[in-house]
């Protein structure tokens, strides 16, 4: 099979193996291997220090290796065949699956999704958070679904901040220098075969924008990049940082990701069906398509009507921080040499004041620009993230948005998130087939049979990957408390903290103040009752950023971190520093009670919670989000109930003493009931519940099929599908 969407690639870092291991170099420049373990554990195999320092094969591959060792050892080379061969009929094989039998016909060119992050896998630090993760699992699942797309995003040099957690609590902030030459990403090329640039005019220059490629399995992700010699010292760092804190600095990085995007996709001769705009962040590739209609003669209302038409928006949340906002002079002033015309046909321009009407927000307020309002007034179809974010946003947007805003609940990556244990655990005894779960919609409802999974089977898997929590998370408190200059006795009681045996509660997301994570501290002497409860003890653990001008949300860090320390609750609470993937992997697999308590309904959907549930981990959570629709009485706990008191001080108290109730009534209990064999029993079957009501309802597999169905086949011509093809 031909690829779904090619872009010629540089060949990458310079190394020389062996011709018998040259397959090497095709897999570690494709992110395949991030979600498969076994390709993980070969690449770890052949310099396992290099691998724990990178976490990425391209290091290690350019590194001094022991070929000749490797060459004689028949198990690694067994199993580097076994793999290859896996991944190359991964990478030639795609019209068998979902979407081919039943669409392919129906798009006359990929799908084009545009987004400031993707969180792919922690060595690639071009994420902050959740709408990143999303993004990356997005792509994965349309490359398991042999989906033609392309990503178009940013080349972020420092990425997003490392955080570390001083020893009064507060957060610090380092940014770290990637070296493109050890990332699993390659230059694009030109038709002529050189390293591909594009141009975008700004006020008195042109930047030039270099574009490289990750390869995601069958999707090719192209990364915009300014830091290049042709560029002025001063425009260099425009894609240097994630969500730079300068208004001005975040104007030019969202111009070039728009306008930098659609012209690097030109360039490489792709003609999209359909435009996709993650969040608003891209706006500025619909006045960008409207400016080159316009330039080839069409008059500019048509132009608009022509990029509406096969556009479509994906909004993530109803904060109003997280919405986009500009000046309109600063737009004016940044983007007028760009964007500006007089309208007539043939000069290639958009007239200014056409681009800022389209922006402006509820308020009506025309000294801002407001890119989701924008993105929704110019756009043929939208969604919000969940069915409770849907209502929320059409309340939201009424009157600027031309069409219902959808609810399509996001879902997860599964074959990323699952821990092997439980993936063996389902496997064996359902016949679980994570690797193609868009076929699990013709009739493979693997999730029906897992009543299959004994008791002592799924504890089992379950308590292995709570160990496997509990070593990595010592080894990681025990560096935080180091530089902290603990002392060597403390430093050994590490040691016997987070006990697998023990209760234990996980949240870890991002520091927002509206995601009260405060709230369990509510009542301190009953939580220290609870938590150090000799027969029934609790052991929590926090993670989890704040952007660095959110100043409020560093104080609910430094908060957490001095109750951590306090006599009450030291060695029972922990907060873990520098919050990423690979920690968020650690604790979906490995906790027993995934916590969020946002207000409601201000967290539009929430994915931490979905990866928990498909672990088996149970979610006590408010109805909020995905909860709201993924909580079925059986499957966990709700804390609150879904009506909303305008007095915020006293919905925080009601909902404290709510969650205070379940732990010590229902959670605690049910958990600490041990039959004959020391299983809780009741608690399993509500792991069980888990994981059969969200590991298919909450995957990106089946948000894709939503997807397509509801949004790309629309756009790109081909008719809404019928009403009873929507999946359940």
């Amino acid at each position: 099979m031909e690829p779904l969407v090619e872009v010629p690639v540089a060949p990458g870092a310079s190394f020389t193996l062996p011709p018998k291991l040259e397959g090497l170099r095709r897999m570690a420049y494709n992110l395949w291997w991030s979600w498969h373990p076994r390709a993980r554990v070969m690449f770890s195999r052949i310099d396992a220090g290099s691998y724990a320092r990178h976490r990425n094969p391209v290091p290690v591959l350019a590194g001094p290796v022991a070929w000749s060792q490797l060459l004689e050892n028949p198990a690694f080379m067994a199993e580097y065949t076994t793999i290859l061969r896996e991944f190359d009929q991964y990478m030639a094989n795609g019209a068998d699956h979902w979407f081919a039998r039943e669409h392919g016909s129906r798009l006359d060119g990929p799908i084009a999704y545009f987004c400031a992050e993707y969180g792919f896998h922690e060595s690639l630090g071009i994420y902050s958070g959740g709408l990143g993760v999303l993004a990356g699992d997005h792509m994965k699942t349309a490359s398991d679904m042999a989906l033609p797309l392309v990503g178009v995003g940013l080349l972020y040099r420092k990425g997003y901040f490392r955080q570390t957690i001083d020893a009064d609590g507060h957060q610090e902030h380092a940014y770290p220098d990637y070296d493109p030459a050890l990332l699993p990403i390659r230059r694009a090329l030109s038709p002529l075969g050189e390293p591909l640039t594009v141009s975008v005019e700004l006020p008195g220059r042109d930047l030039q924008v270099a574009v490289w490629v990750v390869q995601v399995g069958r999707v090719p992700v192209l990364l915009l990049d300014t830091d290049v010699p042709d560029n002025d010292d001063s425009d260099r760092p425009i894609t240097h940082i994630l969500y730079v804190r300068g208004r001005e600095m975040r104007l030019h990085q969202e111009l070039v990701l728009g306008v930098g995007g659609v012209r690097a996709l030109r360039a490489l001769g792709l003609a999209p069906a359909v435009w996709h705009l993650n969040e608003g962040h891209s706006a500025f590739l619909l006045a960008e398509r409207a400016r080159e209609m316009v330039a080839e003669g069409a008059a500019v209302d048509d132009a608009l009507a022509a990029v509406r038409r096969n556009s479509v928006f994906t909004i993530h949340t109803p904060v109003s921080a997280g919405n986009e906002r500009f000046d309109a002079d600063l737009v004016r002033r940044v983007a007028g040499p760009l964007l500006d015309g007089d309208g007539r046909p043939g000069t290639g321009g958009v007239p200014l004041s056409t681009v800022l009407e389209l922006g402006l927000g509820v308020e009506r307020d025309g000294s801002q620009f407001d890119m989701t309002a924008f993105s929704l007034r110019l756009t043929n179809g939208a969604n919000a993230v969940s069915r409770l974010h849907g209502h929320t946003a059409n309340s939201t947007w009424q009157g600027i948005a031309p069409h219902e805003i959808l609810g399509l609940t996001n879902g997860v990556h599964t074959p990323t998130w699952l821990g092997q244990p439980i993936r063996d655990v389902l496997e064996r005894h359902t016949d679980a087939r994570f690797d193609a779960m868009d076929d699990a919609r013709a009739g493979d409802r693997f999730w029906e049979r897992i009543g299959q999974v004994s008791d002592e089977d799924l504890w089992e898997a379950h308590q292995r990957q709570k160990l496997e929590l509990s070593i990595f998370a010592r080894g990681r408190l025990r560096n935080q408390f180091a530089r902290h200059g603990e002392a060597p006795a403390a430093l050994e009681e590490l040691e016997e903290v987070l006990d697998p045996s023990a209760l234990t509660i996980g949240f870890a997301r991002r520091f927002a103040t509206y995601k009260r994570a405060s709230l369990l501290f509510s009542d301190l002497d009953r939580l220290a009752r609870l938590v150090w409860d000799q027969e029934r003890p609790v052991q929590i653990i926090f993670a989890g950023k704040a952007h660095p001008a959110d100043r409020p949300g560093q104080g609910v860090i430094q908060n957490i971190f001095s109750r951590s320390r306090s006599p009450q609750l030291r060695g029972r609470v922990f907060i873990m520093e520098d919050y990423d993937i690979r920690i968020a992997r650690f604790l979906v697999q490995g906790v027993d009670v995934w916590l969020n308590n946002p207000r409601r309904p201000l967290e539009a959907s929430g994915t931490s919670g979905m990866k928990a549930a498909a672990n088996g981990v149970l979610n006590m959570s408010v109805l909020d989000g995905w909860w709201d629709e993924g909580w079925t009485g059986d499957n966990g706990w709700a804390i609150g109930g879904r009506e909303t008191n305008p007095d915020e001080g006293a919905q925080d108290w009601a909902d404290a003493q709510d969650l205070y109730r379940i732990l010590e009534q229902e959670l605690i209990p049910t958990y600490y009931d041990r039959d004959e064999n020391g299983i809780p029993t009741r608690f399993v079957q509500l792991m069980r519940n888990s994981i059969s009501s969200t590991i298919w309802r909450f995957s990106t597999t089946r948000m894709l099929h939503e997807y397509v169905e509801w949004l790309y086949l629309p756009a790109a011509g081909a008719g809404p599908a019928a009403a009873d093809q929507r999946p359940d």
